[in-house]
């Protein structure tokens, strides 16, 4: 991998060991190698890092418990908001522990209000999106964990723009806070609500960002002020297959789902559709994936978007049916997703005919699915549309602004995000 970051360090591209080799690597973008590190956030630090930033500011430590209480609690930066804090200490702890990581830059609304996808500014420049989706029994967010993504699938929007870099946890986290408080504050029709399940199906790879992936989980699961609360039973964890990560996610103890983008049943057609398959195939995948499923016993999700004469035929869905019933157990649950095209891309949706055939032909083999409603049809739903068409705004389109998502799933972020809400 060419090229290093502001300080000096061989930028991270969050595969496993040997992406710069082998049969599948990265495609970045061509400003990845220019990009420093996030300023440090509450989010990001060890408890010691954050009673030593108190010491610093000549605070005493349980300041600190005070401060991670606003943040996660109160899902609040402001320092105005401190009122148990001594107010000539207010603007500084601010500044030290929340520095501004995003930025919104812009929202779509959709469907009557009840999704809203945003864009991000980050502190680089670049940008990244999530989405907010509102259902009769819950709140959805779809976070991005990286800006751009490196794994090329060809009909998704992120996977166009490569990867930038991996985002931080605070940067991560940022954006469950900023929605969760959207939610709270009526920002969506029907009123105030709690945000309730987060999926990781925005931009980006996460097992390729493992570590400030799974730092974040722990801080959305853990109950306030340690984290946000939300049940980590309530928070799906989506890969195109990097096996390593998926079998190390396992073995973490933490029940979140699994989600797997596999898009095509056969190594030949998922090569095409899915290029880090040709690093880990498509057995590799299912049995890391159903060794989640032993591992965690929770099911699976299968995603699988809807190509039009492409991955949809009968003779797919058969051989899906076969590929996944080769386990013997009830352990995945197929979510067909109709597919939000890129503009101008050759990859389109199914027809409505064959979306209800494909669905026969698994539901016949005992295979349980459950085609994916839409979210987000009627905007820049599908991952990295936004993000794309603001680098072309401002003239930087050769600087991919966008965000990472690993999502071959040609993301649905809005639209289909929802897919295991």
């Amino acid at each position: 991998m060419p090229g290093v970051d502001q300080t000096g360090e061989q930028p991270e591209t969050g595969l496993t060991p040997g992406a710069e080799r082998g049969d599948f690597r990265d495609v970045l973008a061509p400003n990845h190698a220019r990009r420093g590190k996030p300023p440090l956030h509450l989010a990001d630090m060890t408890d010691e890092q954050r009673i030593e930033a108190a010491k610093e500011l000549g605070l005493p430590r349980f300041r600190v418990r005070q401060l991670a209480n606003h943040y996660f609690n109160h899902l609040s930066t402001n320092p105005a908001d401190f009122t148990d804090f001594p107010a000539a200490a207010r603007d500084d702890a601010a500044r030290r522990f929340f520095p501004e990581l995003i930025t919104p830059v812009t929202s779509q609304v959709a469907d009557q209000g009840m999704t809203v996808k945003t864009l991000w500014r980050l502190f680089d420049g670049s940008s990244i999106e999530s989405v907010l989706m509102r259902y009769p029994k819950r709140v959805t967010l779809c976070i991005s964990s990286q800006v751009g993504c490196g794994m090329g699938c060809p009909f998704c929007a992120t996977g166009q723009l490569g990867l930038t870099r991996n985002m931080s946890t605070g940067e991560i986290l940022e954006q469950v806070r900023a929605a969760a408080a959207a939610a709270r504050d009526g920002k969506l029709t029907r009123g105030p609500a709690r945000l309730s399940n987060v999926v990781f199906m925005g931009m980006g790879e996460p097992m390729g960002n493992y570590r400030s992936v799974l730092a974040a989980i722990r801080q959305i699961s853990a109950l306030p002020p340690e984290g946000f609360g939300i049940s980590a039973r309530n928070i799906t964890v989506s890969t195109v297959g990097v096996v390593p990560g998926m079998r190390k996610l396992a073995q973490e103890g933490i029940p979140v789902r699994l989600a797997l983008s596999l898009h095509a049943p056969s190594d030949e057609l998922r090569d095409e559709l899915v290029p880090m398959n040709r690093r880990f195939n498509t057995t590799q995948v299912l049995d890391a994936a159903h060794d989640y499923y032993l591992a965690s016993k929770r099911r699976v999700s299968i995603e699988y978007a809807l190509m039009k004469g492409i991955n949809d035929q009968a003779e797919h869905a058969r051989l899906l049916a076969k590929r996944l019933n080769h386990y013997g157990d009830d352990w995945a649950h197929v979510n067909p997703i109709p597919l939000n095209p890129i503009e101008g891309s050759r990859w389109t949706a199914s027809k409505p005919e064959d979306e209800r055939r494909f669905l026969e032909i698994l539901h016949s083999a005992g295979i349980a699915a459950t085609l994916r409603d839409t979210r987000g049809s009627d905007i820049d739903g599908a991952c990295g549309q936004l993000a794309a068409k603001a680098g072309q705004a401002s003239g930087q389109s050769s600087e991919p602004s966008a965000s990472g998502t690993p999502r071959t799933d040609s993301s649905p972020v809005a639209a289909s995000v929802a897919r295991k809400a």
